[in-house]
């Protein structure tokens, strides 16, 4: 049980965090065609806009997971209006790299206005419920369900909506989807603004299960790729996949290395994949 409770629940717990950042990922690279650098900084800034709406109005993080959700759907809306569709017609490398200039802004934007203190959505020790043996917190058992009910709901989205249709058809090829009378300009920003929300839900759970700060994004994005990669670029189960394994095993890690380097455990993971498996577990596409 001490296994459990210590490692492999924190485990899952820091999985479906990570899962939700790669399904954004693998969005962004199975429809857009390039590797997005900012994911993790607008995960920050997701998790800041619920902070400030904690502090200004005082309701529960919850509550303000849905409108920080919203307002970073429409911050990548905007990044993609006014940055990112200059380059539409360049070399996607020019794109990629734009966006790791979009990251360094968004997270100056963030410590100008919020600092550089770490912050916390609660004050006081959350002590877990014992369930049978099970230590669980409240917010451990909200961050899992919430992971899972979003993606049952993208899942449906992209199978039975038009729109999710579209989707699916511009990721498999946007010249003949743009034939068939696709709008791939409105696939787009319908893109990122799914991309927004899920950077947004990965920002500020990753803030309700440990702290906000301003790096806290940064240090999220190796994980991320790692775990898209592992499940297989393009692929939403794959990346969900990817996310728990990636998680779990950067918690097991601390049994052998010191807490401090357990992030190394994601490069050692992205670095075998790239190596033995370019497709990743489920076979996505090849970056």
């Amino acid at each position: 049980m001490d296994f459990i409770n210590f490692y492999l629940i924190p485990g899952v717990v820091l999985g479906s965090i990570y899962a939700l950042g790669a399904v954004g990922i693998t969005l962004v690279f199975g429809i857009l065609r390039f590797a997005h650098f900012a994911h993790g900084d607008i995960a920050t800034l997701g998790a800041f806009i619920a902070l400030a709406i904690v502090s200004t109005l005082g309701v529960n993080p919850w509550v303000a997971l849905v409108p920080a959700m919203l307002i970073s759907a429409l911050v990548c809306i905007l990044i993609d209006r006014f940055f990112y569709e200059a380059f539409l017609q360049r070399p996607k490398i020019v794109t990629v790299m734009s966006s790791l200039g979009i990251a360094l802004m968004v997270r100056s934007i963030v410590q100008v206005i919020w600092g550089v203190d770490t912050e916390s959505y609660t004050q006081g020790i959350v002590r877990p419920t014992n369930y049978w043996g099970l230590r669980l917190k409240d917010r451990e058992i909200f961050t899992v369900l919430t992971m899972i009910s979003l993606m049952i709901a993208l899942q449906l989205f992209l199978a039975k909506s038009k729109w999710g249709k579209a989707m699916r058809a511009m990721s498999d090829n946007p010249d003949l989807a743009k034939l068939c009378g696709v709008n791939n300009r409105q696939v787009t920003m319908l893109t990122w603004a799914i991309v927004g929300m899920l950077c947004a839900a990965a920002g500020v759970l990753l803030g309700l299960n440990t702290e906000v700060k301003s790096m806290m994004g940064w240090h999220m994005l190796l994980p991320m790729f790692a775990a898209a990669i592992l499940g297989g670029v393009g692929r939403i189960d794959g990346a969900v996949l990817g996310g728990l394994i990636v998680g779990i095993a950067e918690e097991l890690s601390v049994m052998i290395i010191p807490s401090e380097y357990k992030s190394a455990m994601a490069f050692v993971i992205l670095l075998l994949i790239l190596l033995l498996r370019p497709t990743g577990i489920l076979r996505g596409k090849v970056l």
